[in-house]
């Protein structure tokens, strides 16, 4: 049986694939994308919306706990972890059916089953009805990422979980321990704690959210503390001892060990990209610590093989691979004047609470850089719309290079920071100086008022504060 052709195969249908595929559809060409497990992938499955769902919840429940700060009476407040989870679950299925919706719409045409790449220009698939042969001048890497999992605290599903486990768990943790305090880490160790379990987070990095600026995260883990939480930096722990129902954890701070019980830990400590029963090494492709090497348009060196998202490295963001996948898809099409995706202009979003938002330099890497830094800060507490929302807490933080004006980094944690973020995100792209932000118009009463705020602080002209 002769292979089937198409101008574009794409391996790997989450949010860096099967936009891809679609921008590739939208210009003429005739795409095939390839899925072994659900359309949407992890993101939209087992990784960013239904996690939003889930932290939703707990913060409906939070708000109902604090209902007579209201004004309001909310008594026997409670919840029922099942139906959580299947609102949860019930989101990721809508979403999915929609990403199969918009592959029927732009007649692109979906494999399920296992890739791998014979040769170049040669896409070989396992499905459960045979072996399919095609081939493409041009095939898009975006299969993603997975969980890593450390020697000794591999998860089992019933006391040790991974994020999946955590977002469908057989039960209500007690005593929880996570291991690691970035976006994943954090997300859960919130939703949890919020829900009333007895919450400790272990970070081997000298604070919490390590990538997040260092005054944000201060301020981020004096609210976690406040909530409950127990937060260990510069710890690791070495290994777990399993036992019936319970977890005994070697946790070793500054060369003291010491053992402490719970009765379910989190792991979440980082990813490790799919690269492998792809056929990449004897293709030539060359692979760095489980991440493929791409140039800035996402070419890998093999001709007409690109890698997009997770695989291709960080920032590990979903918004980054779609992105990726609509640049390449538009490169391969002959489309003049392509933009690289820079790195530095994608803001990274953790919804924990108090919410954290990000884009560009820490004042540290700013300064690192070489660049004179002029810095302002804003609080919430001194925000009208914050005070009625009753979310008093919080702050934003612009760093700006004192000889231009260029806006180098802005940095959020509060309520909604990361529906606001994205203004400063456009002001990078724009290339935004200091005298426009300042010379922009905010609405009042908004939250974004804050943004202005920290502008004219950055200068000595805060108003408010």
């Amino acid at each position: 049986m002769a292979a089937k052709s198409f101008d574009l195969i794409v391996i790997g249908a989450g949010p860096g694939g099967y936009v891809a595929a679609i921008r590739g559809a939208q210009l003429g060409m005739n795409v095939a994308i390839i899925e072994r497990e659900n359309l949407g992938g992890i993101c939209l499955n087992w990784g960013c919306l239904p996690t939003k769902a889930l932290l939703r919840s707990s913060e409906v429940f939070h708000l109902m706990e604090r209902a007579k700060d209201f004004g309001l009476k909310a008594d026997g407040i409670s919840y029922d972890l099942d139906a959580v989870v299947s609102r949860s679950r019930g989101v990721a299925k809508q979403l999915a059916g929609g990403v199969s919706h918009l592959m029927k719409k732009n007649k692109i045409t979906t494999i399920m089953g296992e890739a791998t790449l014979p040769a170049k220009g040669k896409v070989s698939v396992k499905t459960d009805k045979g072996t399919e042969e095609l081939t493409a001048k041009n095939i898009i890497l975006a299969t993603g990422a997975r969980a890593r999992e450390l020697p000794g605290l591999e998860a089992d599903g019933d006391l040790v979980w991974t994020y999946r486990h955590a977002l469908t768990p057989p039960r209500m943790p007690k005593k929880l321990l996570v291991i690691g305090s970035g976006a994943i880490g954090i997300e859960f160790a919130s939703f949890y704690n919020t829900l009333g379990c007895d919450t400790t987070v272990v970070e081997v990095m000298d604070r919490v959210l390590p990538v997040e600026d260092a005054e944000i995260s201060a301020f981020a883990k004096k609210q976690f503390v406040k909530q409950g939480m127990k937060i260990m930096e510069n710890t690791m722990v070495k290994k777990l001892d399993r036992g019936k129902g319970k977890v005994t954890a070697h946790i070793e701070t500054k060369g003291k060990v010491e053992t402490a019980e719970f009765d379910t830990v989190i792991s979440a400590v980082g990813i490790v990209g799919n690269v492998e029963g792809l056929g990449l090494e004897a293709l030539g492709v060359k692979i760095d610590r489980t991440h493929v090497v791409v140039d800035d348009h996402c070419r890998t060196g093999v001709e007409g093989l690109y890698a997009i998202g997770d695989i291709a490295g960080a920032p590990w963001l979903a918004h980054k691979a779609s992105h990726e996948g609509v640049m390449v898809a538009e490169f391969i099409s002959g489309k003049k004047d392509v933009h690289p995706v820079r790195p530095e202009s994608i803001a990274g979003c953790t919804y924990c609470h108090p919410q954290v938002a990000s884009v560009g330099f820490t004042e540290e890497q700013a300064k690192e850089a070489g660049y004179k830094v002029k810095v302002g800060r804003f609080p919430f507490i001194g925000n009208g719309k914050a005070i009625a929302l009753g979310d008093p807490e919080g702050m934003v933080k612009t760093i700006f290079d004192e000889k231009t004006g260029e806006l180098l980094g802005a940095h959020m944690v509060g309520a909604e920071v990361t529906e606001l973020i994205q203004g400063y995100v456009i002001g990078r792209t724009l290339e935004t100086t200091e005298e426009d932000l300042m010379n922009t118009v905010f609405p009042h009463p908004t939250l974004s008022e804050m943004m202005h705020e920290s502008v004219l602080d950055a200068y000595g002209r805060a108003l408010h504060f």
